[in-house]
């Protein structure tokens, strides 16, 4: 029961990142792989201020403002890409965030990492059985949820769309298409941000190996299963996802195979996805 109650946690926090990932790829068209940066930053900045005495609900939502202001500002900086260059560019900052995150030790303690991260206090209420932290992430897991239902099906939030669909017919209407993919940006950053929060004060343990690019397969590997532009496909292939790997714990196999073999199933499966059903569960477009 515990380690089912561990694995939905994950499946939780996962769950945040990867409807943030949805709402700039899926729904925006921005193929952005350096998502997990934003999942780390947030995760970094939680862990530092709860560590400098700050509450933690304050460390939150600037775990969440800080990946934000990164993700505008990687916009701003790639503004004039898109497609294959855009990801190529985004692909660079997870590596530049990844650096920073081992080398800046005064900081980050590099690849030491940031031990004793305190459980979360919300409002004076301690949260500190798994049980406890799981209604707590599936309450947040929720909210994120029934926030990007209400803004794709808004009318700003189908100009979202309307930028992955035809991009200049948008600009001929006079639309700063520049401005909407900032907000889309800016709000998928933000979500990847308050996930790393959760993460950080789950595990109690952060360095910058959980952040390098590599584990963008995962979060991708949901989002293309669930389907692009589709969010209650993201929600099932979340948990598809995280559960099909833990049937390896029944394999008498070491520890030291099972994590390298759980990289290799996420990207199986994606490239059959890619293969035989391009949509995904329930993807309302192609991955382009």
């Amino acid at each position: 029961m515990d380690y089912l109650i561990h694995i939905l946690i994950f499946a939780g926090i996962f769950g945040i990142l990867s409807i943030g990932l949805q709402i700039a790829m899926g729904y925006t068209g921005l193929l952005n792989l350096g998502h997990i940066a934003f999942f780390g930053i947030g995760a970094y900045t939680s862990a530092i201020l709860t560590k400098q005495g700050i509450s933690y609900e304050l460390s939150f939502l600037l775990s969440g403002i800080f990946a934000s202001i990164a993700g505008v500002i990687l916009m701003y900086s790639i503004s004039r890409l898109k497609g294959d260059y855009l990801a190529l560019a985004t692909l660079g900052f997870g590596f530049v965030v990844f650096a920073v995150m081992l080398n800046w030790t005064s900081l980050t303690r590099g690849p030491l990492g940031i031990p004793g991260i305190v459980k979360p206090e919300i409002f004076g209420i301690s949260i500190n059985s798994n049980i406890e932290y799981l209604i707590f992430v599936f309450i947040l897991f929720a909210a994120v949820y029934l926030f990007s239902k209400r803004l794709i099906s808004s009318r700003f939030g189908r100009l979202f769309e309307a930028v992955r669909d035809d991009e200049k017919a948008l600009q001929i209407y006079g639309k700063n298409t520049y401005i909407i993919k900032t907000y889309s940006m800016g709000i998928s950053s933000f979500m990847a941000g308050i996930a790393g929060s959760l993460y950080a004060h789950y595990i109690s343990f952060i360095d910058p190996t959980t952040f390098y690019i590599a584990n963008i397969v995962l979060v991708l590997t949901i989002v293309i299963v669930g389907g692009l532009a589709d969010l209650e496909g993201t929600v099932l292939a979340v948990f598809v996802i995280m559960l099909i790997p833990e049937a390896l714990r029944f394999l008498d196999l070491p520890a030291s195979v099972i994590g390298p073999l759980r990289q290799i199933i996420y990207a199986l499966v994606l490239i059959l996805i890619l293969m035989y059903k391009p949509r995904g569960f329930y993807g309302k477009i192609d991955l382009k």
